[in-house]
């Protein structure tokens, strides 16, 4: 944990001391170029405020081209200042074209931070406002399954009843005594249909006459 807030108490740091003299630098620039009091400290100012504007677009993901654009802009102008004041240029002589630069600046820079701080948004960021806002689904209930359909009755249970001759019934009882004579219980009427070789049907109606 002390090793974590090191290394980030020396970044803040190091991004203090580097910020503060990259201010002075400008300072000192717009100074030197005619624009004295407070207006060499409204220089610095816009520089990073264009920067961090920059800097808020390329990190949204959106019109990441105007971001890139205006980002090396404003680092240019700070990086030029900064190798400007390093002896490079005499200060106390500081030719026309570089006052003219220094002079157009905030007008450049009031262009750069209105064109990334309200600039239309892309078609990505349309579709996730839309669906931001959008309504909730509305919840459709599944369907319910359909009752399966009765099944349809066999063609031999569908079949009409005939009627059962006499005689027919008079030989069946004598098969289902001799059967109950031989084994002690009524005859069933599968065996009543295997002996006497009719449908199941028949067999059912004659079964019923029997008892």
């Amino acid at each position: 944990m002390r090793a974590h807030l090191a290394r980030v108490d020396a970044v803040l740091v190091q991004a203090v001391i580097a910020a503060a003299l990259s201010f002075a630098h400008l300072h000192d620039l717009a100074s030197a170029a005619g624009q004295d009091g407070w207006k060499a400290w409204a220089y610095p100012v816009s520089v990073d405020l264009l920067l961090v504007a920059a800097w808020r677009r390329l990190r949204s993901g959106r019109d990441r081209a105007a971001g890139w654009c205006w980002f090396l802009v404003a680092l240019t102008a700070s990086l030029g200042a900064n190798i400007a004041t390093a002896g490079l240029l005499d200060l106390g002589d500081v030719p026309g074209w570089l006052r003219i630069l220094v002079a157009g600046w905030p007008a450049l820079a009031f262009l750069g931070g209105t064109l990334l701080a309200h600039g239309a948004p892309t078609q990505s960021a349309d579709a996730e406002d839309r669906e931001a806002h959008a309504p909730d689904a509305v919840h459709v209930p599944a369907p319910t399954p359909a009752a399966e359909p009765s099944p349809q009755p066999s063609a031999e249970s569908s079949a009409p009843t005939t009627p059962v001759p006499a005689a027919l019934v008079d030989h069946a009882r004598k098969i289902a005594n001799a059967h109950q004579t031989r084994t002690g219980s009524p005859i069933d009427a599968d065996t009543l249909r295997a002996r006497l070789g009719v449908p199941a049907p028949l067999a059912d109606q004659i079964a019923a006459q029997l008892t």
